[in-house]
């Protein structure tokens, strides 16, 4: 068996970009914060998943066996990340009038109804925190054992003074974050960075969704859930471990201390962060209520296909700014990515078959790129190098395109098949990329005018020639 491609990731961890070296190759374990399930996820959201989705797809292509657990939260997710607020279930059951069972679930269905539409390939393991509530129990007699956890009014709070490294991921000043964190101090906490592994009735009487423990009745706290599932389905040490940067600060921040606390050892090898989509400089959240759902973006006329070649023009570590212009250009850019492979499967019936030299430059390249920390702009950027290669033949291109679109996922091989022009109009279309690769701009203009007159537009783009049907 081959060895797999070596791939650098930064490394939230270290700050650094250095190799990715998994304990057990070509294993690889990988696990990723899913969605709480009391609202739509919005296109900022989704973001996230993408780069999740082209990672699991690049680890794959590299030869990993790979092993992606998703959570899905459904208790314990409160207002604040900070044990502040309400539950959000609680909050979405009132606002909806249901059980926050039936939102859970409803909202979960949506939630994989919209990254079904996204081409987002579904983890292998989903996990839902209402179904592991004894292992998260268990994790938390755990660390009460081992002197990182105590009862305090029925609750269960994590010590952060017993573990030292606990600022150290977020790079955290601890002083002015206990300063901040008095003014709505929990007076049940020894330190004010410790945080809640069990909720009891004490602090929540109302709450629905609820469970026996040693402590009382109660429900577990955010941070625990995702340590103890993700440790239930990959063991005490995991190679990658992913989720927005907006969970360095808090949520990965304990579950770091949970977890190594539990453990005695480093829990996680490299931590891959994405970073926000942002609306007017805005991060977009739920919370301020206007938000888009990509239900709206199709009702407004695009494909879910446009927003995602969106997505792959930013580099996961960068904000990507949204704007409707912005998407309209993501959506004639595909639109051209999809014409072209159409033509070169057209153009392809008549040739002899691909040149492996040829092609193996170009995916050296493409697969280069991608293994430099995932860098998905530049990827793209070598498919249109190549899409304008004239040494390369039509069947070469499409060839090569639908490899690179294994990653960029975006279902260029149904363009293939369901975009078409009856034969002798494609003819003239071939007829004329060829003279225009002749520099025979006189044919060339002939045979757009022929073209015009029998109703296709011919429209020159800089990664080929596009066309559209007119009256």
């Amino acid at each position: 068996m081959p060895e797999p491609l070596p791939l650098r990731f930064f490394n939230t961890r270290t700050r650094r970009v250095e190799p990715f070296a998994p304990a057990a190759p070509p294993k690889v374990t990988l696990y990723c914060c899913g969605p709480t399930v009391y609202n739509h996820a919005h296109i900022g959201n989704l973001r996230t998943y993408v780069f999740e989705d082209l990672l699991r797809r690049t680890l794959r292509m590299a030869g990993y066996d790979l092993h992606h657990v998703m959570n899905v939260t459904d208790v314990g997710h409160l207002e604040s990340d900070a044990d502040e607020g309400d539950d959000k279930m609680m909050l979405a059951a009132a606002r909806e009038r249901k059980s926050p069972w039936d939102i859970a679930r409803f909202y979960e269905d949506e939630f994989f109804r919209h990254t079904d539409m996204m081409n987002i390939r579904r983890p292998d393991t989903v996990c839902r925190a209402t179904e592991h509530i004894p292992q998260m129990i268990a994790m938390v007699e755990r660390l009460v054992e081992r002197g990182h956890a105590y009862e305090a009014g029925g609750n269960v709070y994590y010590d952060t003074a017993t573990f030292p490294a606990y600022p150290d991921f977020a790079r955290l000043q601890m002083d002015a974050q206990e300063a901040t964190e008095r003014v709505d101090a929990d007076d049940r906490k020894r330190n004010p960075a410790d945080f809640v592994l069990w909720f009891s009735q004490s602090k929540y009487p109302n709450q629905i969704m609820k469970w026996d423990s040693p402590w009382g009745t109660g429900f577990p706290g955010w941070h625990i859930e995702c340590s103890a599932m993700a440790s239930a389905y990959l063991g005490e040490t995991i190679d990658l471990h992913c989720g927005g940067i907006d969970h360095v600060p808090v949520h990965h921040t304990n579950e770091i201390a949970q977890s190594e606390g539990c453990f005695g050892h480093r829990w996680v090898e490299t931590w891959l962060h994405g970073e926000f989509l942002v609306v007017d400089d805005a991060k977009m959240a739920k919370s301020s209520g206007d938000f888009l759902h990509l239900d709206r973006l199709v009702e407004a006329g695009y494909d879910p296909m446009d927003y995602r070649y969106l997505l792959l023009t930013g580099h996961y570590r960068a904000r990507l700014s949204f704007s409707f212009e912005a998407l309209d250009g993501a959506r004639q850019s595909l639109k051209t990515l999809r014409n072209l492979a159409h033509d070169w499967s057209y153009a392809a019936r008549d040739e002899s078959g691909v040149r492996d030299g040829e092609t193996a430059r170009w995916w050296a390249r493409f697969r280069d790129t991608l293994a430099n920390d995932l860098h998905v702009p530049n990827a793209l950027a070598v498919a249109w190098k190549m899409a304008r290669d004239p040494e390369l033949r039509p069947a070469e291109k499409l060839a090569l395109i639908l490899e690179f679109d294994a990653i960029f996922g975006l279902d260029l091989a149904a363009a293939t098949q369901s975009r078409s022009l009856p034969d002798d109009l494609m003819d003239l279309i071939a007829r004329r990329e060829k003279a225009r690769a002749d520099k025979d701009w006189a044919a060339a203009d002939a045979l757009r005018d022929e073209l015009r007159a029998k109703g296709v537009a011919i429209k020159d783009r800089p990664g080929g020639t596009d066309w559209e049907l007119v009256g």
